[in-house]
């Protein structure tokens, strides 16, 4: 059974991660999520970040720190990690790594009903999806190396490693199926099931 978090929100545990370096405001801490690559694995917004902190606050996991003033700037309210938080980091994290949990992609969903299609429309969907997964992974590719080049470490790329590595799966996956989905049996039998396209 899944441990039942206060805050459950996955923009909860990368704000958390970002305050071991010290305090900060939380503009601050979405600009620094954006710089290190979180916005693409995570959806957030202004609003979200500073409601994610606000919720954060009251389960005792940050604190204010300070307020700073200046007259070039609204008021800034510094948040720190706590000690409670710091656990909750790294008991989800180290949760997160070992167990393997469902996480329902709609890709999935639309693979659950893809007899509905006839075969040469599915297959015909299937390679636009193939070129769109194509050009993401060069996408990554590219900005890991130049990454890497940079200096990067490689334990802060490992989310897109990831990334790539099913991308790739997925790539092969879907070559496979279209060419399940063309194979005289296959188109010859779902013709006569469905006697034409759906709705014909």
């Amino acid at each position: 059974m899944d441990k039942r978090r206060k805050v459950a929100n996955p923009l909860a545990l990368a704000v958390l991660a970002e305050l071991l370096t010290g305090p900060m405001h939380p503009y601050e801490m979405g600009r620094r999520l954006q710089e290190h690559g979180k916005d693409r694995h995570i959806k957030y917004n202004r609003g979200s970040l500073y409601m994610v902190v606000e919720q954060l606050h009251k389960a005792g996991f940050v604190a204010e720190q300070e307020t700073v003033r200046d007259t070039q700037r609204p008021e800034r309210t510094l948040y720190a990690l706590t000690g409670e938080g710091r656990t909750e980091l790294f008991d989800w994290l180290r949760d997160l790594l070992a167990t393997p949990r469902p996480e329902y992609p709609r890709f999935g969903v639309a693979l659950s009903l893809l007899g509905a299609i006839p075969p040469e429309e599915a297959a015909g969907l299937l390679r636009r999806r193939l070129d769109a997964l194509t050009g993401e992974i060069e996408e990554i590719r590219t900005a890991v190396r130049e990454a890497a080049d940079g200096g990067v470490t490689w334990v802060f790329l490992a989310d897109d490693e990831y990334r790539v590595a099913v991308l790739d799966a997925e790539s092969r996956f879907v070559t496979g199926l279209i060419a399940s989905l063309e194979h005289p049996g296959y188109v010859r039998g779902w013709h006569e099931f469905f006697g034409g396209a759906p709705g014909d």
